[in-house]
């Protein structure tokens, strides 16, 4: 007979996620009780909260999973290669050597971009690299490839505050999230953490006492405050082992229609540029805006977001329109509430 726990692991395994009420439901208790099993499993390291109140799920912790294969590196930042450190764990991690073409070239990628931004831009004077793959030891095989590097410097939410003179680790997340943001143009297009949180099944950034997480099996984005506080940065990524993505299906995706190579196309979540009230100001609007002259075609995705207000609808699709007419925007998930007071502003938009 499964245990509690198992039957809650089993069924974030098949769904991603659970909630409070899943739990009732499978174990047929009352919510209260179901929500003291989940913090308990909170509180041992099993499972990561996300959200409050009605919108809380649950999700497996990495550190929860049998780990199969596990190769670490304790490195001084001096004089430091990232391409070398690939092609060590190249020699020395069978599971990477064993993987299909595909997750190779996604991790060579992601672990590249990964590590260099901590060797230039982290101040720190040693990183820490982790791989490892993790799954059920009964059916013999891997089931996930993960990363892990770490280091004690800056911060990467802090180093984004300073260059882009920022005011909050909220809106280092936010610019972070639109591609092209870097610290360090004349070395970097900024494009590493864009694509990397792209690919991954599960990133996550973890800095002085903040979390930036993407989801992308749910999908669903979150910025979190983490009360297991990391001084520098904590970099986690997640692949499946056995993953069908290809990595120039991303890049793809984010390139224009005119058959150059250029990253010119983006996507923003207008939801995590406010919290706790509605997108109502001309000041919230550039929030979102800035940057985005960087690229030729926006998708603002307005899911979640009940309702804007008119000096924020004028905001983008008047005054940004009419600053940049070369932009070519694109509404995803408006309401009818929202819809209504874009089609009220004289705008380019489809």
């Amino acid at each position: 007979m499964s245990t509690r726990s198992e039957i809650i692991a089993n069924f974030i395994t098949k769904h991603g996620s659970v909630t409070s009420a899943d739990v009732a439901a499978m174990l047929k208790m009352s919510r209260q009780q179901a929500h003291a099993i989940l913090r308990g499993q909170v509180q041992t390291g099993g499972l990561i909260k996300i959200g409050h109140t009605r919108g809380t799920r649950y999700v497996r912790s990495e550190s929860t999973l049998p780990a199969k294969d596990q190769f670490s590196l304790d490195l001084k930042n001096l004089n430091l290669r990232e391409h070398e450190v690939l092609i060590e764990i190249r020699d020395r991690f069978l599971p990477l050597k064993l993987a299909s073409e595909n997750v190779q070239s996604i991790f060579d990628y992601t672990f590249s971009e990964m590590l260099n931004n901590a060797i230039d831009h982290s101040e720190s004077e040693k990183i820490s690299v982790s791989v490892f793959t993790t799954g059920d030891a009964s059916r013999g095989e891997p089931t996930r490839l993960s990363f892990v590097i770490r280091d004690w410097g800056i911060g990467v939410f802090r180093n984004v505050m300073r260059g882009q003179k920022l005011s909050s680790e909220l809106e280092a997340m936010q610019d972070l999230l639109k591609g092209k943001i870097t610290t360090a143009p004349e070395a970097h297009s900024g494009q590493g953490i864009f694509f990397t949180s792209r690919v991954a099944d599960l990133f996550s950034l973890r800095s002085y006492g903040w979390e930036m997480r993407i989801d992308n099996q749910l999908p669903d984005i979150f910025f979190l405050p983490n009360e297991n506080v990391v001084q520098g940065t904590e970099v986690r990524f997640s692949l499946t082992y056995r993953s069908k993505k290809h990595l120039i299906d991303v890049f793809r995706a984010f390139e224009s229609e005119d058959g150059l190579q250029d990253f010119d196309r983006t996507e923003v979540h207008v939801r995590l540029f406010i919290h706790g009230t509605i997108h109502v100001s001309r000041s919230q609007a550039r929030r979102v805006l800035t940057g985005l002259e960087r690229f030729k075609r926006i998708t603002l995705d307005f899911e979640r977001v009940p309702t804007i207000g008119q000096a924020f609808a004028d905001e983008i699709f008047r005054v940004f329109q009419t600053r940049y007419p070369g932009i070519h925007i694109e509404i995803l998930n408006a309401n009818e509430a929202v819809q209504f007071m874009i089609n009220r502003v004289d705008h380019k938009v489809s």
